[in-house]
């Protein structure tokens, strides 16, 4: 591969999925784009370049930007959101939105489905303080094959074994051969759509909680301050957003701020002559 064609496909890649790749990535790019063209018969990276530039074909299109895209994830990554979910937001929404009994949540670059499941096993354990809500669990991903496979709610050994308590894994799902299949109640509490950040997600409506974890870290600069603008203007005026542990909106955006108390939560900033909205509740002790 030339630096001419690397070049060019940082600059493809980047359009079409934010992703930001320096110069010592070329070799994830030969990695990870061989396999691709293998799959369509294409000869070589050189070869590849040169159908991406003449071609239409949205077969090769989606397959090169899928193969470059991140999908590391698994069920409770991190623990402390998800504690953070169950012993703060959770109780907090119930408060706020008891006329309503409403409460939406959007989980962005969802991957295989680890954490709006993660998210929709806590809501089913909360029983009875959520009984007549309607609830919604929408989960996204740029991947159409990430999508289908969270779909499925199919995982390996190795995937319930990461992250995942097992008093979970025996009520929610069931073993079927080597795999894992997450209980019907469980899937339909997510809804799954294909969903680019980089493009307008105004049609997904308002949401009360939004994930959207260890994918910004991927972008540059001027793209992380894009999508976080346009995720604030997708959250409710008292919602949070959660971001990834290595990931902030310092410097970004003046849309959201960070809360003091808890690291990797973020809500819309106090408004000029308005007062604050209530400070989240303690977190209690992590289990």
């Amino acid at each position: 591969m030339t630096d001419l064609d690397f070049d060019f496909l940082r600059t493809y890649l980047k359009q079409r999925s934010g992703l930001a790749l320096t110069a010592e990535k070329r070799y994830l790019v030969e990695s990870r784009l061989g396999p691709v063209c293998r799959r369509f018969g294409i000869a070589s990276l050189r070869d590849l370049v040169g159908a991406l530039k003449v071609s239409r074909d949205t077969g090769i299109e989606r397959a090169v930007v899928e193969a470059m895209t991140t999908n590391e994830t698994f069920f409770f990554r991190d623990r402390a959101p998800f504690d953070l979910f169950r012993d703060v937001l959770l109780p907090q929404v119930i408060a706020r939105r008891a006329s309503q009994r409403r409460l939406r949540i959007w989980c962005a670059a969802s991957s295989t489905g680890q954490e709006p499941y993660s998210l929709a096993m806590l809501l089913q354990e909360a029983g009875s303080r959520l009984a007549g809500w309607h609830v919604d669990i929408v989960a996204t991903d740029l991947s159409t094959e990430v999508i289908e496979k969270a779909k499925l709610g199919l995982y390996s050994h190795f995937e319930v074994q990461r992250g995942l308590p097992v008093q979970m894994l025996l009520k929610h799902f069931t073993q079927v051969g080597e795999q894992w299949h997450i209980a019907p109640s469980i899937r339909q509490m997510v809804d799954y759509r294909q969903l680019n950040l980089l493009n307008g997600f105004e049609s997904l409506g308002q949401f009360d909680i939004i994930y959207c974890r260890n994918v910004l870290i991927y972008f540059d600069a001027p793209t992380k301050a894009d999508v976080l603008a346009r995720l604030a203007a997708s959250l409710s005026h008292d919602g949070a957003i959660l971001l990834g542990a290595a990931e902030t909106v310092i410097g970004l955006t003046d849309k959201l701020a960070p809360n003091p108390e808890h690291r990797g939560l973020y809500g819309h900033p106090p408004e000029a002559g308005r007062s604050a909205a209530p400070r989240p509740l303690r977190v209690a002790a992590l289990r």
